[in-house]
This record gives C-alpha cells, structure tokens and sequence, in this order.
C-alpha cells in the first residue's frame, strides 16, 4: 500500500503545481522521531499532520515534531469542540493511514491549521502518503497551498 499511497499523493498535488522529491526509506518514518532520524534533520523540522474532529468535522492541524497540540487551546481559538478522531475517521476523511497522512491532497477537503512554529524553518519534511515517504517544502508554501490558518496550537 506504500506504493499506492505515495502515487496517490502525487497525483493529488500535481494540480497544486507541487511536483515534490519524495525521499522513502526502508524503516518507519512514522514518528516525527523516526522521520528525523531517517532524514538526518532536527525533529522540529517535521510536520505531523493530525486529523481530529472539530464539531464533528475533521480538521487538520499541521503541528511541528515535538509540539503537542492542546485541543482545550486551540478548540478556543477556533470556536469549536476539539476531539481524538479514531484511526477509522483519519483513513474516513484523509484517505491516509495515521502515520502516511500527508499536509496535501487530502481525499476530503478539511479546514486546517499550522503550528506557528514550523515558519521559523527554512525547510520542513511531510508524510508523503505512507508510513516510509516523506517530502521536504518551504512551510510558506505549505500553508498557501494547504490554505491553514498560522496559530500557536498549545
């Protein structure tokens, strides 16, 4: 399915004018921590791309490796109720398995929001559709492509 996903993404973003240079490795990348060490990078510099359910819509918050995102924080800064979605609901809405689920060419499209702190990169490293692809981007093109809202997540 590795395969599948990252043609998929690919396809998905090509329209967006994105041609990326996905990087897939043999271990997991699955983690931010296994991204990192794979890539060679700090852990800040990888995206997490988690889905949940915002008043019962998914919404995507692109949070930096070591950043936690506190739903309580940013529920209130969206005016929303913020929840876990389950593995079932990631797959539902992004057509990606947790762990693969990348920043772009999402199956649905959802609202979503960067961690203000992956714009202090020069470069960041996203899932690519599977659990052992990922992609470099300037995080300014991330957010004008994904069209995400800048705000501190915790």
């Amino acid at each position: 399915m590795s395969a599948a996903g990252v043609a998929r993404f690919l396809a998905a973003v090509q329209p967006l004018g994105l041609t990326p240079e996905i990087r897939e490795f043999d271990e997991s990348t699955h983690t931010a921590a296994e991204a990192a060490a794979a890539i060679g990078c700090d852990v800040a510099a990888i995206v997490k791309s988690l889905v949940f359910e915002a008043d019962g819509e998914p919404l995507l918050v692109l949070a930096s490796g070591p950043n936690r995102v506190d739903t309580a924080v940013l529920g209130a800064r969206l005016g929303m109720t913020i929840g876990k979605a389950d593995a079932d609901s990631v797959k539902e809405a992004s057509g990606y398995s947790i762990g693969g689920v990348p920043p772009l060419g999402l199956l649905t499209p959802m609202r979503t929001v960067c961690d203000e702190t992956l714009l202090a990169l020069p470069v960041v490293w996203a899932a690519a559709g599977s659990a052992t692809a990922v992609f470099p981007i300037d995080p300014a093109v991330l957010v004008r492509l994904s069209g995400a809202e800048v705000l501190p997540i915790s």
